[in-house]
């Protein structure tokens, strides 16, 4: 045998051996949970990437950032990652909004740990990415000495810290309130009862929504408004090398946890209560009950009593006017398609 047939009888076994491998992983892929936790995971990836490296520049680069480049960062970054996982998942890439979306029956709760965990590894792996595209910038910046708080501070890249002039509960509250908006604003882009985006423009209406509340209310807590923004990032600069001090600061770790899950559960319930249960939701009016007939159960291709009635009446007509026997029109025969509008 050449060289050349055994290499090609390896290649033909390789595609043998690999072939029900490739099936496999292709089947499992296919599967709706699977596919809504890898689309949570890019898309929270996307969003993070964009966020965070905004965020890398204002910290590390005097000149090449600002906080309103964070906000165009965080802002943009969403609206791509609704356009990533749109259509799959729904793009929630936050825990907050898919608590309120089970809490409120738009979503089964057992779609919850699926879209959270997703949320919570992309989240991580775009803090571990922006760490090793900025990690000589941050060497750099700090002298090697990784801290959370002082002038040199740089874990506040990665997640959110509470002002000096804050308290632990002013901060809470304000993370209540900044989350509820953000709930109460999606859901009317969203309702297709009331007057949502323009088909097409979710996203980029979603991403200008994140600008204005970082524009407008992100000043006092960096506004997080997202658990699965906040905690995983957290827990990479634990394991990177900031140490405990991340979690020891004001305590503040957990807020950005649950605050969250409670403004966007009453940010849900108030846009319910006080703007969508005011929608009247009208019946569907049947312009061609022919249609509606057509939808719902197996019509028999003859013509119907009314047919019939109006047909010999049509024939009666034809026979007195022209003083001729009236012929019977045939009923319609099963390849004549009638035209919906």
């Amino acid at each position: 045998m050449t060289q050349a047939e055994e290499n090609k009888g390896s290649t033909c076994r390789g595609r043998m051996i690999s072939s029900p491998v490739v099936i496999r992983m292709q089947a499992i892929l296919q599967k709706e949970m699977v596919r809504e936790f890898l689309a949570e995971l890019m898309s929270t990836f996307v969003m993070m990437v964009f966020g965070l490296g905004s965020v890398a520049h204002m910290v590390l680069g005097e000149k090449f950032g600002s906080f309103l480049g964070v906000n165009l960062g965080f802002g943009f970054g969403v609206a791509l990652g609704v356009h990533v996982a749109g259509n799959i998942s729904g793009a929630h890439m936050n825990a907050a909004v898919t608590f309120t979306n089970c809490a409120l029956g738009r979503l089964p709760w057992k779609k919850f740990p699926v879209y959270v965990l997703g949320q919570f590894v992309g989240s991580f792996l775009a803090a571990a990415s922006i760490y090793g595209i900025f990690y000589a910038a941050i060497m750099d910046f700090t002298g090697g000495h990784l801290t959370a708080t002082g002038p040199v501070a740089t874990a506040n890249i990665f997640a959110t810290y509470l002002p000096d002039y804050m308290t632990l509960w002013q901060g809470f509250l304000d993370e209540v309130f900044v989350t509820g908006m953000l709930q109460l604003c999606l859901f009317a882009i969203t309702d297709k009862r009331n007057n949502p985006a323009l088909p097409g423009t979710q996203a980029l209406v979603i991403g200008i929504l994140v600008v204005i509340i970082g524009v407008s209310l992100g000043m006092n807590t960096g506004y997080a408004i997202n658990p699965s923004r906040d905690l995983p990032p957290r827990f990479f600069t634990f394991i990177a090398g900031w140490g405990t001090e991340v979690f020891r600061i004001k305590n503040w770790w957990w807020v950005p946890v649950v605050a969250p899950l409670l403004g966007a559960y009453l940010g849900g319930i108030i846009y319910v209560v006080f703007v969508g249960s005011t929608i009247p939701r009208e019946p569907p009016i049947l312009e061609n009950p022919v249609e509606f007939e057509d939808h719902q159960a197996p019509v028999l291709p003859k013509t119907t009593p009314h047919q019939t009635a109006n047909s010999s009446l049509a024939s009666v007509s034809v026979s007195l006017d022209n003083r001729t026997p009236a012929q019977p029109i045939p009923p319609l025969s099963d390849n004549i398609q009638v035209q919906q509008f």
